[in-house]
């Protein structure tokens, strides 16, 4: 049973993934920047952009933690499973995470910021009348 409340737990898992989303994004990147799309900037700049707000969250993840004296580590990984350990307010907790179930939070997490964000964004201007 873990003494970490699930607020708590969710700053911590996002301090997992965001990196992750982060090195995807980089890498998708890398891929645009040498592919030979004929129009490749609006690509590029979707993923820029979406980079800076992804490094503004997680810049606010890490304060939160600083301030809240929560920290995060990964201890070891093999082909299935990664073990990280969460320290909280003084305890210590070791979890494993099923690889597959990381990746399919940072998928699900690309998803959300490439595409449903804005989809969010719109649903409230519609509601604010600002549309």
């Amino acid at each position: 049973m873990t003494r970490i409340p699930e607020e708590d737990r969710n700053i911590i898992e996002q301090a997992i993934y965001l990196p992750m989303v982060l090195t995807v994004l980089n890498r998708d990147l890398t891929v645009f920047n040498n592919s030979p799309f004929k129009l490749k900037q609006p690509y590029l700049n979707l993923i820029e952009e979406t980079m800076k707000v992804i490094q503004k969250e997680l810049k606010e993840v890490k304060q939160y933690m600083y301030q809240n004296k929560l920290k995060v580590e990964q201890l070891k990984r093999d082909e299935a499973f990664t073990m990280f350990m969460f320290l909280y307010k003084g305890y210590e907790e070791h979890h494993n995470y099923f690889n597959p179930r990381i990746r399919n939070k940072v998928q699900e997490l690309l998803d959300f910021y490439l595409y449903r964000r804005h989809l969010q964004d719109r649903h409230k201007d519609k509601k604010e009348g600002l549309s």
